[in-house]
């Protein structure tokens, strides 16, 4: 990754956080609530981007339409937030799969009498 990257990183990271701070109130807050528990959850694919820019584009046009955050998303925020990622292999996932190898292993290797 050269210097170049990392400027058009930034950039495309600004104009996020600008279109985030022009949300209303109410959806602002439930974005960076679902952004909080997402960085936390740690889907593996989230370095992409394209999770956070569709949530933002879906917020963009319900707050366009009118439409309450909680009437788009419904009212368990954190039952949305997993089903956006059910199918998506978390940081959590693959720990737990590489613990598993290791017993695994560690079960299959010939004790010493």
């Amino acid at each position: 990754m050269g210097i170049h990257d990392i400027l058009e990183g930034k950039k495309h990271w600004r104009a996020h956080v600008a279109r985030i701070k022009a949300l209303p109130p109410d959806y602002r807050i439930v974005y960076q609530e679902m952004q909080k528990y997402l960085f936390k959850v740690g889907p593996v694919d989230l370095v992409d981007g394209r999770l956070f820019a569709g949530i933002l584009d879906f917020f963009e046009e319900g707050a366009a339409a009118g439409t309450g955050v909680l009437d788009l998303i419904g009212p368990d925020v954190a039952a949305f937030t997993d089903g956006l990622i059910k199918d998506s292999p978390t940081y959590a996932d693959l720990y737990q799969q590489s613990l598993a190898k290791k017993a695994k292993e560690a079960a299959d290797r010939p004790t010493r009498p």
